[in-house]
């Protein structure tokens, strides 16, 4: 059995919540935080299905900065992170 660890982000957009995984760009919406996570769970197994259906998801994997270590694809993890502004 595959394995696949990536992160959601979780935004409040007006009465929505909307979780995004920024590795695959997938995201779902829902009325609550858990709602949101469920649903986005939902959209990335339906994305992976599909990817692997398609005979792609390795391809997809490896281009959204993911290793393979046995049995598992782990997304890429930043040594440091730092907010930004500009002004213009």
């Amino acid at each position: 059995m595959m394995k696949i660890s990536l992160r959601i982000e979780i935004f409040k957009e007006g009465d929505a919540y909307v979780a995004l995984s920024p590795e695959l760009n997938v995201s779902s919406f829902g009325d609550t935080i858990e709602d949101a996570k469920k649903s986005a769970k939902e959209a990335i197994e339906a994305f992976i299905d599909e990817c692997e259906r398609m005979g792609t998801l390795q391809e997809v994997l490896e281009e959204s900065g993911f290793s393979q270590f046995d049995d598992t694809w782990e997304s890429r993890k930043p040594v440091a992170e730092e907010k930004l502004a500009f002004a213009l």
